[in-house]
């Protein structure tokens, strides 16, 4: 009897084992081709993303680089079934400065594309985005402020040539990046802003972000599957009912 209730506690253990193997490499499979969670830690997206969302992005809308799979070795360089975004796609990617971070913005200039910023006005090719002005933005400190809280905030809603619209936020009239010389996106490279326009380090920067090379695409940002109050933890789930904000869950990303 003791030697067939042994016999049968290995089989078990081990088809537990092989369960948990199986369950993992599925998971593996699901991270590195279809979809990958990321969560927002920073409010360089409002009111587009919110920081505590935590969002699937799509590992498949452009091909697949070595920084699709799981920390990224340099297996080999380029994109397999690799195709271009759409301006005006929300996009995660790998920081071309340091590329052990993920960072996500919106596509605002594809290859060729010229961008500058004039007076808080952006232009494409040298032609002004038709933007047009929305009722103020009321939430979370947008604008980086000390102390948080609740505030109010210009916000405009942009129509890029493809007629992608979106709402971007202005916290400041003649903030540090409302004036640019032109950029100039080179092949192969994409150029990404933040929607929430003077609180973001974006290709603007050319020395911190810049253009972005196609290799580094990680993939697009489709839907909100979670959404906790900013400065909330979400492990605390006690205090789920009043922190998490139940109104973005499930809400698609544009």
């Amino acid at each position: 009897m003791s030697v067939t209730s042994g016999t049968k506690t290995e089989s078990g253990v081990g088809e537990t084992i092989r369960v948990v193997i199986h369950a993992l490499l599925i998971a593996l499979v699901i991270r590195t081709f279809l979809f990958q969670p990321f969560n927002i830690p920073s409010g360089s997206m409002k009111a587009t993303l919110l920081v505590g969302d935590y969002l699937f992005v799509s590992k498949y809308s452009y091909g697949y680089s070595h920084y699709s799979i799981p920390f990224s070795p340099p297996l080999f360089s380029g994109r397999i079934w690799g195709s271009d975004p759409d301006r005006g796609d929300i996009v995660v990617f790998r920081l071309p400065k340091d590329d052990s971070t993920d960072y996500i913005k919106r596509v605002i200039g594809l290859p060729g594309d010229r961008i500058q910023m004039r007076d808080g006005l952006l232009y494409i090719n040298d032609a002004p985005v038709e933007r047009q002005r929305m009722s103020e933005y009321v939430g979370e400190e947008p604008c980086g402020s000390e102390g948080g809280g609740i505030s109010r905030v210009k916000r405009w809603k942009e129509t890029l040539p493809n007629g992608v619209s979106y709402e971007t936020l202005d916290c400041a009239d003649n903030g540090y990046v409302d004036n640019t010389n032109v950029y100039t996106v080179p092949s192969g490279h994409f150029f990404m802003m933040g929607d929430n326009r003077d609180n973001s380090t974006d290709s603007r920067f050319l020395g911190q972000v810049g253009y972005v090379p196609k290799e580094n695409l990680i993939g697009r940002a489709q839907m909100i599957f979670f959404s906790i109050a900013e400065g909330e933890h979400a492990w605390m789930v006690w205090r789920w009912p009043w922190a998490v904000r139940w109104n973005r869950f499930f809400k698609i990303v544009r």
